[in-house]
């Protein structure tokens, strides 16, 4: 499961790593939550010759994912993943995953481990080794009211924890890679199982795990100091992989209540 991450990087960077992405300012954010404005890049429509339009587009959306045929969002979980084993068979996804698939940039994510039940979660702030930004696969979605009114949602796609992160949790985030970025956007000529291949764990020495203070466990909490080394216990045996929590109506993950999240409606 990915709940909560953070993104930092300036506007070289997102340029560098995604293309000709159309945004003016970008604030760094260190503690994303859902129910929250996320970042997503999208690919844009076809240029014309000679224009100067970018080819990939950058929108903020509302995470958690809405599906369009849905009467009341208030009584639809609040889903903020989805799972990559089964998000070709759930008829929620269907359309998004054939039409809306984007790229949510990041600099990493958090994951709480625990170890008992009378033991306190400590969690983790999960980066790529060697820096930079990496790419979630996402979801988007187009809810609209009987009013007219519309808003933009997403989903993140998860998969099974790799080695590395299994001793923390046992879902992680599914990684694009920045060569397989256009073929996941291509939304035009590739059909949802011609990149099901992508939705797999990334490479076991690509992520590193740091401990952090417990503050990032507070919605409201933002800046640096979130990503700062804490002291732990060290872990003596290896946590078992969590057993599936029992499905909402949708099939996948969802955030709990009590994450101190706004409401999305």
């Amino acid at each position: 499961m990915c709940g909560r991450y953070a993104l930092t990087a300036d506007l070289q960077e997102m340029a560098a790593a995604f293309g000709a992405i159309d945004l003016d300012v970008l604030a760094p954010r260190y503690n994303i939550a859902p129910t929250q404005p996320i970042l997503v890049v999208i690919a844009a429509p076809q240029s014309l010759p000679g224009s100067n339009r970018p080819d990939r587009r950058a929108m903020l959306v509302r995470w958690g994912f809405v599906p369009s045929f849905i009467k009341d969002p208030r009584e639809f979980p609040l889903v903020i993943n989805a799972r990559s084993e089964t998000v070709f068979e759930k008829a929620s996804f269907r359309a998004a995953l054939r039409h809306r698939r984007v790229l949510i940039p990041a600099n990493g994510f958090y994951e709480w481990r625990k170890a008992g039940k009378s033991e306190r979660a400590q969690p983790f702030w999960i980066r790529p080794r060697d820096g930079g930004l990496i790419a979630f696969a996402g979801l988007m979605e187009c809810w609209a009211s009987p009013d007219g009114s519309e808003v933009d949602t997403a989903a993140i796609i998860t998969t099974a924890a790799n080695d590395t992160l299994s001793s923390i949790h046992a879902r992680m985030p599914v990684i694009i890679k920045p060569q397989d970025h256009a073929r996941w956007l291509d939304c035009r000529t590739q059909e949802p199982r011609a990149v099901a291949d992508l939705l797999a764990s990334l490479d076991e020495q690509a992520l590193e795990a740091i401990p952090v203070s417990d503050r990032v466990n507070a919605a409201g909490q933002d800046g640096p100091e979130l990503q700062m080394r804490a002291e732990v216990e060290p872990l003596t045996q290896k946590v078992p992989r969590a057993k599936p929590a029992k499905p909402d109506p949708t099939g996948e993950d969802h955030a709990g209540k009590g994450r101190a999240q706004l409401s999305l409606f």
